[in-house]
C-alpha cells in the first residue's frame, strides 16, 4: 500500500522557526517531526511513499533522499498554488489512482497506533481522539457502530468532541478522487481551501462506509507549547530514560537527547530536553526545552523555551561580593 504524506503546510504558528525551515522538518525528541512519522510507517512494513511537497519543499525533498534513500521506494510532488489538503491529494492523484487502497498521514502530527489492526479493518478508516477544544480540529460524529455520520473542518457549534487525528484509510479510490474532483468543479471551499474532510463527507453521502479507529496518543506539533509538550512524551519513552551521557561538571537528569558532538561544560541539562548535533553549551541551565543543532549557549537559564539551528545566546555572568541583609533583584 502506497502512504501519501502532505507536507505543503507553511506552518505560521510555529514561526519563527519555519522562517528557514518546512514545518515537518522542526527537531523533536532528537530527530524531525516527519521522520517519526515515516521511521513509525517503516516499522510496520510501508515501503512505498508519496510526499506532496510546498513551502520549501527542496528541504524536504533533500532530508527522506539523504536519510531514506536505502529504505524506502519516495516519489515527490509539488503542490502549487497550495489549496488545502484535499487539492494536495489530487495533484498528486497520478501516483496512486490505480491503486486499489492507499493511507494519507499528514506529515505534521504524530499519533502512534496499530497499522496492522487498521489494515485489517473492512472499510475506510479515519483515526480519531476526544479532545477538549473540538472548535480547532475537523470534527467527526459517530453512530452507534462507530461508523462515521458525518464530518466538518473547525465548526463553530461542535456535535462532537472526536477530532481527526490526520490519518485515513481509503479503499475506494476511485470514489475518493471523484469526490476531490466534484470540490474542485463546484468551487466547494471551507474557509478558503478544499479539504480532505469536505472529500470524505461527499464519499458517505454517496454511500461508503467510514469506521473510525481511536487512537491513545497524538501529538499535534503546531505550535510550541504542543510541541514542547510531544517533545516531554516523546522522551519518556524508555531508550531516552537510559541515556545518562557524561559531560564536564555537568549534571544531566534523564531523559534527555542529546545529538553528536556535542560540548557541555558546567551546566545543568533536563528533564524533557533535547539538543542538536554539534551544539556547545557552557554556564546553562536548561529544563524542558529543544535546542536546534550547531548553535551556543552559555550563562542562560532557560526553561519551556526553543531555539533554533546556528543560533547563539550568551548572558550574563557575575561576580558579586555582597554583605549582610542584602536584597539583590538581577
Amino acid at each position: 500500500m502506497k502512504v501519501i504524506i502532505p507536507v505543503a503546510g507553511v506552518g505560521t504558528r510555529l514561526r519563527p522557526h519555519t522562517h528557514t525551515q518546512p514545518k515537518t522538518l522542526v527537531p523533536i525528541a532528537g530527530k524531525p517531526i516527519l521522520a517519526h512519522i515515516v521511521d513509525e510507517l517503516i516499522n510496520y512494513g510501508f515501503q512505498q511513499f508519496v510526499f506532496v511537497l510546498g513551502y520549501m519543499g527542496e528541504k524536504v525533498e533533500n532530508y527522506i533522499r539523504t536519510h531514506y534513500q536505502d529504505s524506502i521506494q519516495a516519489e515527490f510532488v509539488n503542490q502549487e498554488p497550495r489549496e488545502g489538503s484535499a487539492h494536495a491529494l489530487w495533484v498528486a492523484r497520478h501516483t496512486y489512482e490505480q491503486e486499489n487502497e492507499i493511507l494519507i498521514v499528514l506529515g505534521d502530527t504524530i499519533a502512534p497506533l496499530d497499522y496492522n489492526k487498521l489494515l485489517r479493518m473492512k472499510h475506510s478508516v479515519v483515526g480519531v481522539k476526544k479532545v477538549a477544544n473540538p472548535t480547532l480540529f475537523g470534527i467527526v460524529q459517530v453512530g452507534k457502530k462507530g461508523e462515521v455520520l458525518s464530518l466538518i473542518e473547525k465548526p463553530k457549534i461542535p456535535k462532537s468532541n472526536l477530532a481527526l487525528v490526520g490519518i485515513y484509510k481509503i479503499r475506494n479510490v476511485p470514489l475518493f478522487l471523484e469526490s476531490i474532483e466534484t470540490l474542485l468543479q463546484k468551487d466547494l471551499k471551507t474557509q478558503n481551501e478544499y479539504n480532505l474532510t469536505d472529500a470524505l463527507m461527499l464519499m458517505i453521502e454517496k454511500g461508503e462506509t467510514i469506521q473510525t479507529m481511536p487512537v491513545e496518543h497524538w501529538y499535534d506539533c503546531g505550535k510550541r507549547e504542543t510541541l514542547l509538550e510531544a517533545n516531554a512524551i516523546l522522551l519518556n519513552k524508555n531508550e531516552f530514560k537510559n541515556q545518562v551521557p557524561v559531560f564536564t561538571n555537568t549534571i544531566i537528569i534523564p531523559p534527555v537527547s542529546i545529538g553528536k558532538n556535542c560540548e557541555i561544560t558546567n551546566s545543568i541539562i533536563g528533564p524533557n530536553v533535547a539538543i542538536g548535533e554539534d551544539t556547545i553549551l557552557s554556564n546553562a541551565i536548561i529544563s524542558n526545552s529543544i535546542i536546534g543543532s550547531y548553535s551556543e549557549l552559555a550563562n542562560v537559564v532557560l526553561k519551556d523555551s526553543i531555539v533554533g539551528n546556528d543560533s547563539s545566546l550568551k548572558g550574563e555572568s557575575y561576580v558579586l561580593n555582597i554583605g549582610d541583609n542584602a536584597e539583590i533583584n538581577l
